[in-house]
């Protein structure tokens, strides 16, 4: 499971900016215990956790980035080969932001007895700069590996390996590894036990959902999932009461034993059920959830992330609370999957405790400096939210920033001051 994850450097992120996970002291009861302590202190995690703000504020960066980290993971190896450099984004509104290095690093909790490991690298546009990975077995840090480019030991060597903790050939990974490739990436490559476990969290999670675009492949993904003789009969049933239950007027879901289509039931008034052709005439709500309800039943089944850019754009406001409150039920989701959204939607802040579906310390701010530059901090670093607080009211009133500053009416006058000027020409 994710703890948290620092971006430096990459598009509108310039300076460092962290997502945490970690449950605060303000948590309600939505946070899962993980059995680890860390300084004396029980360490509870969120199920899900909510980025608010503006247009344009950088939330959908954030997990552009997380999405970048696990690419790199992935690719480097193989595809990052076939071109010389990296393929990174740096900020783009300040020409000393491309000599600047790109970072990017998560806090995990990985296997059946939670052990934490830190991962990280550095990039610049022609290399792999820098490159971590900490383990922590037994409470303690362990420093598996350590990469700085332009530092040399006695052999001539960027990499360290202090004490014993990573086995294996270190050696031929090393030898393998060019400037632009991850260690880990080539590690896993070469089946090294350690580093492939690491490796296979990133193969494993940050799913990212985006609106509109990517709907029609993860309509076409959830349809052949349905179909495979592996996952259909299972993923069939929890698909077809996930969209019974969204009130589409769904009853159930066929296959055509011809074409081998998915069709999804639909009520009559005689009260029997007929198919509709999915692509022609299934309304856009209806394509939306089915989507969005393939990769959230693997990430549950899994245990992964699910990354959900405007969450509120693909759903209905109250479908988009119900499936956070799916992520914080204990028994729904017992393999503590987690889901980290974006959102414009002030009505999932809730006007009462009981309405909303986060708590405090789930709620995250993005806001854009005058420079242009997006910063990330939780709602409780803005201000001390009381409990029973009316988060929503408040945040729309720009208590606790992440608003745009238009004043009302303001478009309005702006739209008339122009066709006034128009006339005044004509």
């Amino acid at each position: 499971m994710l703890l948290s994850f620092r971006v430096a450097n990459h598009r509108s992120i310039r300076i460092e900016q962290e997502l945490s996970l970690v449950a605060t002291e303000l948590n309600e009861g939505t946070a899962r215990a993980t059995g680890v302590r860390s300084e004396s202190k029980s360490v509870s995690v969120l199920p899900a956790l909510g980025l608010f703000g503006a247009n344009a504020s950088g939330k959908s960066n954030a997990l552009s980035a997380l999405r970048f980290m696990r690419q790199a993971v992935l690719e480097s190896f193989a595809d990052w080969g076939k071109d010389a450099g990296v393929p990174r984004e740096p900020f783009a509104l300040a020409h000393e932001a491309q000599e600047e290095t790109s970072l990017f690093e998560v806090d995990l909790l990985l296997g059946k007895s939670r052990v934490r490991y830190t991962y990280g690298f550095e990039l610049s546009d022609e290399r792999v700069e820098a490159e971590w990975l900490h383990a922590y077995p037994s409470g303690r840090r362990q420093v598996w590996f350590d990469r700085e480019a332009g530092r040399s030991d006695d052999e001539g060597s960027e990499f360290r390996f202090p004490g014993s903790g990573l086995k294996g050939h270190k050696d031929l990974i090393e030898s393998s590894t060019r400037p632009n490739a991850l260690f880990l990436t080539v590690g896993a490559a070469l089946n090294h036990p350690q580093l492939s476990a690491v490796h296979r969290w990133f193969v494993n999670n940050l799913w990212l959902v985006t609106t509109g675009s990517d709907v029609p492949a993860r309509t076409s993904w959830t349809r052949d999932q349905l179909t495979d003789p592996r996952t259909g009969p299972v993923l069939r049933d929890r698909l077809a009461a996930l969209l019974a239950a969204a009130d589409l007027g769904i009853t159930g879901m066929a296959v055509d034993p011809e074409s081998g289509e998915v069709q999804l039931l639909h009520r009559t008034a005689d009260g029997s059920s007929e198919p509709l052709d999915f692509w022609e005439q299934e309304s856009l709500g209806t394509h939306a959830w089915f989507a969005f309800l393939g990769p959230l039943l693997r990430v549950l089944e899994g245990g992964g992330v699910l990354l959900a850019d405007e969450l509120d754009s693909s759903l209905h406001p109250l479908l988009a609370a119900e499936v956070i409150r799916l992520f914080q039920d204990g028994e729904a989701n017992p393999r503590l999957a987690q889901l980290i959204f974006t959102t414009h939607d002030a009505t999932l802040l809730g006007p009462s405790v009981v309405e909303r579906p986060l708590d405090r310390d789930q709620v995250w701010i993005a806001l854009k400096s005058g420079e242009g530059e997006s910063m990330l901090y939780p709602l409780t670093a803005a201000r001390k939210a009381r409990r029973d607080e009316n988060l929503e009211r408040r945040y729309l009133h720009g208590h606790y920033g992440g608003v745009p500053r238009v004043t009302t009416g303001e478009i309005a006058r702006q739209i008339t001051l122009l066709e006034e000027g128009m006339q005044a020409i004509a």
